[in-house]
């Protein structure tokens, strides 16, 4: 007989004692990867204090969209140390559509005060690394909401594909998402604004942490789509 069970990333042959330390390294991660996202945003939307140019409010909604809302939309489906209160799958969707579709909002907004700010200082577009990889990953990120569409209402397709190749999609999309974003946010640590906002160990520190809540949030994305082990009896 075969039963479908699925795969533990702890591995074979490990001991109770073993399985409980990976569970709580972790539900760890998992909890500095929420304090990481939201530490983040804030310190990003205290330095660019908001309001006292355009351009101010571009760093504080792209924070929020992929730091805050991306980030959250992702790690409620944790088993460890989710936020969400909710315990049903349909409503954690809910949650994370809503999560999603603030994070587009707040990413589109604080492209058109970039925009809006080099037209008034008259400097030209895409002249960087930063702004280049900002807008694939907006076009991306796009794309992702687009294909979690499509899962929600499949007969926009026809004819529709199978749910299991929408669910693929739709996960590749959004490792591919992710990791453009973690790369734009690195690269803007080396913009000409934060490099003389923050220096010394508050910039490596800056560096350093969104490559951890990536790490976190990869794997949770990754452990939820491995594919299932056959155990025969």
């Amino acid at each position: 007989m075969q039963v479908d069970v699925e795969y533990s990333p702890v591995g074979e042959g490990l001991g109770m004692q073993d399985s409980r330390l990976y569970v709580w390294m972790r539900r760890v991660a998992v909890i500095a990867a929420h304090v990481t996202g939201l530490s983040l945003t804030i310190t990003i939307s205290v330095l660019s204090r908001p309001g006292t140019s355009l351009f101010s409010w571009h760093p504080v909604c792209m924070s929020v969209a992929y730091w805050l809302c991306m980030t959250e939309g992702l790690l409620l489906f944790s088993t460890e140390a989710s936020l969400c209160c909710c315990k049903s799958h349909k409503h954690k969707v809910r949650v994370h559509w809503f999560c999603q579709a603030m994070g587009l909002l707040f990413a589109v907004t604080g492209l058109g005060f970039m925009v809006a700010s080099k037209k008034r200082s008259e400097l030209p577009h895409l002249a960087s690394w930063h702004s280049v990889l900002g807008v694939c990953t907006l076009t991306f990120t796009i794309l992702q909401a687009a294909c979690g569409t499509c899962m929600l209402f499949p007969q926009l397709l026809q004819p529709p594909p199978h749910p299991s190749k929408l669910r693929l999609y739709h996960t590749t999309c959004g490792l591919v998402v992710y990791f453009l974003a973690t790369f734009t946010i690195v690269s803007a640590m080396f913009s000409d604004w934060l490099q003389a906002t923050v220096k010394g160990v508050a910039w490596w520190a800056l560096f350093l942490l969104p490559l951890l809540s990536a790490l976190v949030v990869i794997n949770q994305i990754l452990n939820a789509h491995m594919p299932h082990k056959k155990i025969t009896n």
